[in-house]
């Protein structure tokens, strides 16, 4: 596995190594677990070279005290990352991505970027826009795999790589869970046993909804309140219904698949989210 500081070094090499085969990338942000590592294996499968990036952005977090205590587990990342074979990791310094001091850009998304996580932690997207931009015209990647748990992340990825004009392909990857449901999260470092346990509820409401459907939109969300309600170690920060296509919240079903329940909530102070596609 080859490891670059700088992307003067990265795109030097790639020059070499990489003309006519296929490139597949994965961002993080480090603290790597088995859903990062499910990307790793699905780009090893694709694609003729794989490249992951480690580099937590300021520039994403509305929260000092979130950025601050962020998991930092670079030296087992690397090893998890040299066990699966990646080819290539890149780990910039924030100076090599964000030069004279510059700041996140400004992208307009229109109504995809406006609810949810665009409501709660305000700039957080324009910030992973700015450097997912800046990771894919260094890499310039074949595809680039995300995972789904991050599921308003992935539909901005992709209107972004068509304001771009780019062929990136895109492709969004089902989220990893614990055996009791809870979406695997770097955050969960974060969490005791006893909170890991509770916080599975987060995934049984989801559940309830994707089987019951028919119950309608209105009632599922009271269904949600009322859990949270009962269970006092967990704020529920919100809980929608959405379209895909616009991640803004619906009063009534779309097509199959062409909806997503996606709760935010707390559990000793740790920030968790997750989704499905209903």
């Amino acid at each position: 596995m080859q490891d670059f500081t700088t992307k003067t070094e990265l795109v030097a090499y790639l020059s070499k190594i990489a003309k006519e085969k296929t490139i597949g990338f994965i961002p993080t942000m480090g603290a790597l677990h088995q859903g990062h590592l499910s990307l790793i294996e699905e780009s090893k499968e694709k694609c003729d070279i794989t490249i992951c990036s480690i580099f937590v952005n300021p520039t994403q977090f509305n929260n000092e005290r979130d950025l601050v205590n962020y998991p930092n587990t670079i030296n087992a990342d690397l090893e998890k990352l040299e066990e699966l074979s990646c080819n290539v990791v890149y780990i910039p310094a924030i100076e090599d991505l964000y030069e004279n001091k510059e700041t996140a850009k400004t992208f307009d998304f229109n109504s995809l970027t406006t609810s949810m996580e665009g409501k709660f932690r305000p700039g957080h997207f324009i910030g992973m826009a700015t450097i997912v931009e800046k990771l894919f015209n260094i890499i310039q990647p074949t595809i680039a795999f995300f995972g789904q748990k991050d599921l308003q992340q992935l539909q901005i990825v992709k209107a972004l790589v068509k304001q771009m004009k780019s062929t990136i392909k895109i492709e969004g990857m089902p989220t990893i869970r614990e055996k009791n449901g809870l979406a695997k999260s770097s955050r969960n470092k974060l969490l005791s046993e006893s909170a890991k346990k509770e916080a599975a509820l987060i995934y049984s409401c989801l559940y309830y909804c994707k089987n019951n459907k028919k119950k309608g939109i209105t009632e599922l969300k009271y269904h949600i309140q009322n859990q949270f309600e009962q269970h006092k170690n967990l704020k529920l920060e919100y809980a929608e219904i959405v379209a895909l296509n616009t991640m803004q919240p619906i009063e009534g079903w779309q097509r199959e698949n062409e909806n997503a329940i996606c709760i935010a909530a707390y559990h000793s102070g740790v920030r968790l989210i997750d989704n499905i596609i209903l």
